[in-house]
């Protein structure tokens, strides 16, 4: 281990082989600490933590901060983090609001500066949190799910696996699997096609995603009726998940945004017209 004088180790934390503790770096009793990790300068690593290995933590992170909360809290919860994390500047992470509660990370997972993960979230492998993005108590995030800047997700929504949430987007309602969410509008504005590619999918399993995002946002029936067309249609893939994703939200799902067809050509017509005569009274009083 190599651990700078100027950091506090309680004795009672547990830290495995090989860990890096920075200058002005704590790590407090009750915290475990995997092989490998670096904890960087003025880095804490509270009570309740269990981080797994190979964890970097660079400088001004906090895992393991107490629930923001405004009644006064009872004994806080666990937080559980996996392995090959990366965490940069500022990024906090806070424990679960009850004594038997969890907020969980998984593995390979991205956290830019000043990300925040709030208590009781659960948070799978792989997902990147682009700077100052919010997640609020309980929130859940699929794997492979990329979540934009200065975006923020209400307390309890589901943002779904490969997901992309664009920067500044206020989420208030779950996000289906595979789309994509404009940072302007918070709306959805197709699939995150890229991200399909990128985690394998294959061209016929697209395609399915793809007929299935029709049947959700287009075809106009019922959301039972379209539950039934979705478990009837499909059986197994990534098509099949939207219908279980979709039976048990609670707080709804994020809809598609929907322009009239040729508004905006119509706006520039407009002007167009406003400007010519403009222009040509303007010719017609120097003419006069």
């Amino acid at each position: 281990m190599n651990i700078h004088p100027s950091a506090i180790v309680d004795p009672a934390a547990q830290l495995g082989c090989d860990v890096e503790v920075g200058p002005f770096a704590i790590v407090e009793a009750g915290a475990q600490v995997g092989d490998r990790c670096k904890i960087g300068a003025r880095a804490s690593v509270k009570s309740g933590v269990t981080m797994g290995s190979d964890n970097t933590l660079f400088e001004g992170v906090v895992i393991g901060g107490l629930p923001q909360l405004i009644a006064p809290p009872g004994p806080p919860g666990r937080v559980i983090v996996g392995d090959r994390n990366l965490f940069r500047e500022n990024a906090t992470i806070h424990r679960a609001m009850t004594e038997a509660g969890v907020t969980r990370l998984g593995s390979d997972c991205l956290f830019m500066v000043a990300a925040h993960v709030a208590h009781d979230c659960d948070v799978a492998d792989r997902v990147v949190l682009t700077n100052n993005v919010m997640l609020a108590g309980h929130v859940t995030v699929g794997e492979r799910a990329f979540l934009g800047g200065g975006s923020a997700v209400h307390q309890h929504c589901h943002v779904g696996r490969i997901a992309m949430i664009g920067g500044m987007a206020r989420v208030t309602q779950d996000v289906l699997p595979f789309v994509m969410i404009d940072g302007d509008s918070g709306d959805v504005v197709g699939l995150n096609r890229v991200g399909l590619r990128r985690a394998g999918l294959s061209r016929e399993e697209i395609a399915e995603v793809k007929e299935a995002y029709r049947i959700i946002y287009r075809s106009g029936e019922s959301f039972a009726q379209r539950l039934t067309m979705l478990g009837d249609r499909f059986q197994e893939g990534p098509a099949a998940e939207f219908e279980p994703f979709l039976s048990n939200t609670s707080r709804g799902f994020v809809r598609e945004r929907r322009t009239p067809p040729g508004s905006t050509l119509r706006v520039i017509e407009g002007a167009l017209e406003s400007s010519s005569e403009r222009l040509s009274d303007a010719a017609s009083r120097r003419a006069g």
